[in-house]
């Protein structure tokens, strides 16, 4: 069965590596876009599904990110990775500010909050033309001046393999034990030990940080930044992507962006109806698999192929 194991890891890798070899321009362009949303799924999932933080201006931080990385390249030329960077601890500072600001917050009142942060947000960006282009949009210096956009596909699978592996080495952590121990009960969290306050803030300071992360890497790639990137209608497709993949699992929730992504783009060409198809899905997850749909596939996968432990060496 590890033989097997090793054998589907493999060929997928060689897949993954050999993707743009084999696909045309747009799904290239698609893919990379489902890496994108991949890095912000796995880490509103991070803030949601382990600490238990329910934000729905998640995007908002992605917008942010964005931003302030496009304007310091445009205004003052400073190297894209730097303006990365700045877009990164910005979105944790501000993070920071919005988790303590919502401490007494909890359920929909938390999540009324983080709208109207998101709201207001995107509004700064609509309102102040002369800087951020408004609503016909910002420009935005490209990462690579390449025809082929293979380089920026590179880049985010690097990106989502380190945002991934750090954050699955953070909930495996004592962290990790604080976050989910304060999603299940703050008041029996506190009791024993854990400072909720400092882990809250916490929480939602490295989500907002890896969300700066890939709205930094998507202003980079598409050339151009408009405020709707932060609306209520992209954090509902993040929402749609990690409740379907599974919220609480970090590998589950990208896997649902990569295929949902993916699955949106196939049917494109049915036009409003492809909306229909996802909206069922969705309403099929919340109502069959709570866990999300891969969750419920690995066990029925596990039903029909049961792992044979491995015998028992005899003295």
């Amino acid at each position: 069965m590890r033989a097997v194991q090793i054998v589907l890891c493999a060929a997928l890798g060689v897949l993954v590596l050999a993707f743009p070899g084999l696909v045309n321009a747009y799904w290239l362009s698609v893919a990379i876009l489902a890496i994108f949303y991949a890095i912000v799924t796995a880490s509103w999932a991070l803030l949601v599904g382990y600490a238990g933080q329910f934000s729905f201006g998640h995007m908002a931080f992605v917008s942010l990110g964005a931003y302030t990385s496009g304007l310091l390249v445009k205004w003052f030329d400073i190297p894209i990775p730097l303006g990365m960077l700045a877009g990164v601890v910005l979105c944790a500072i501000v993070g920071s500010g919005v988790g303590f600001v919502g401490l007494r917050m909890r359920g929909p009142y938390l999540a009324l909050f983080t709208v109207a942060f998101s709201e207001v947000l995107r509004i700064i960006f609509v309102s102040e033309v002369e800087i951020t282009g408004g609503s016909g949009g910002l420009e935005v210096a490209p990462l690579f001046h390449t025809r082929s956009d293979a380089p920026y596909y590179y880049v985010g699978l690097v990106l989502l393999a380190g945002s991934l592996a750090a954050m699955v080495a953070l909930v495996s952590s004592r962290w990790g034990l604080f976050f989910r121990a304060i999603r299940e009960n703050e008041a029996a969290a506190a009791a024993a030990g854990v400072k909720v306050v400092r882990f809250r803030v916490l929480a939602f300071a490295i989500a907002s940080s890896f969300a700066g992360l890939a709205g930094g890497f998507y202003g980079h790639f598409l050339g151009i930044l408009t405020p709707d990137i932060g609306s209520v209608d992209q954090m509902g497709l993040v929402v749609a992507m990690a409740v379907i993949g599974g919220a609480e699992s970090l590998p589950a929730a990208v896997i649902g962006a990569l295929a949902l992504e993916a699955l949106v783009e196939a049917l494109r060409s049915y036009g409003e109806w492809r909306l229909v198809v996802f909206g069922a899905l969705l309403l099929l997850t919340i109502r069959f698999a709570r866990n999300g749909l891969l969750a419920l596939a690995w066990e029925q996968l596990a039903r029909v192929v049961p792992v044979v432990p491995a015998p028992r060496k005899t003295a």
